[in-house]
């Protein structure tokens, strides 16, 4: 399990807090500032060692960091705008990442070379959330163009647009469910739209929260997912969808 957490924001540091303190320590003590940018940080996760932290900015890059000393690893160039967001690659020896951002694009990264290695631009506004398939060989968008896309990395393109044309508000949090099946999105609407990933269908719409979707993300065992919303509330919900094992059609 992880002993730490990290925490990015508009001062332009990533923050490591310890998971485990006794009530009578000072936090503000424990806090170690790992990363800092040049503009705010908008995401931040720790590698598959907890003594690496990867970031994006608002400054156009994304970084690399040691935790315990605070030194660059490297750093990533290659967005026209601020990085909104990022996902590291599922497999453990994997060594790649993917993010999103203002300029439209969401970009395949390297993490020892530091060099993108492929590049999708065919959103039409802000990419605000990417997330890998389970498989690895896949990454799902979402966008302020009202849009959430799937692109194959072993064909090195687009291959599924959700959408519908009573959606008109931005995606901004997309996740896979265990299966990857299901993706989840969470939207500026207030609304969570629970999309079949092989049919491209709706297969539902979630209510509740009294403003904008911010973030979700589904369990590691898969059974349930949380979303986060700026009505200041976080909603957990079983994930209880199911799919015919065939279909038959009749005759005539």
């Amino acid at each position: 399990r992880p002993r730490e957490d990290c925490l990015s924001g508009l001062d332009n540091k990533c923050s490591v807090y310890p998971l485990t303190f006794d009530k009578n320590e000072n936090m503000a003590a424990k806090k170690k500032s790992v990363a800092m940018h040049t503009n705010y940080l908008s995401a931040c996760s720790f590698t598959n060692s907890d003594m690496q932290i990867l970031t994006a900015s608002g400054d156009g890059t994304c970084a690399l960091w040691d935790v315990e000393s605070g030194q660059l690893l490297q750093s990533f160039h290659g967005h026209g705008a601020d990085v909104l967001c990022l996902d590291l690659a599922p497999s453990e020896t994997g060594n790649t990442f993917v993010s999103g951002g203002c300029d439209k694009k969401a970009m395949v990264w390297d993490m020892r070379s530091g060099q993108c290695v492929q590049a999708f631009e065919t959103h039409e506004s802000d990419i605000n959330s990417v997330r890998y398939y389970p498989s690895g060989d896949a990454f799902a968008s979402g966008s302020d163009d009202a849009t959430c896309r799937l692109y194959d990395l072993r064909a090195d393109r687009e291959v599924a647009i959700y959408s519908k044309e009573s959606i008109i508000f931005g995606a901004s949090s997309v996740d896979f469910s265990l299966s990857g099946r299901l993706l989840f999105a969470g939207y500026n609407d207030y609304t969570i739209n629970v999309w079949d990933v092989l049919k491209g269908s709706r297969v539902s719409i979630l209510f509740g929260h009294e403003n904008r979707v911010s973030t979700l993300r589904v369990s590691p065992d898969g059974t349930a997912f949380c979303s986060g919303s700026w009505d200041h509330t976080l909603r957990v919900r079983e994930v209880v969808f199911s799919f015919p094992v065939c279909e038959r059609r009749g005759e005539g």
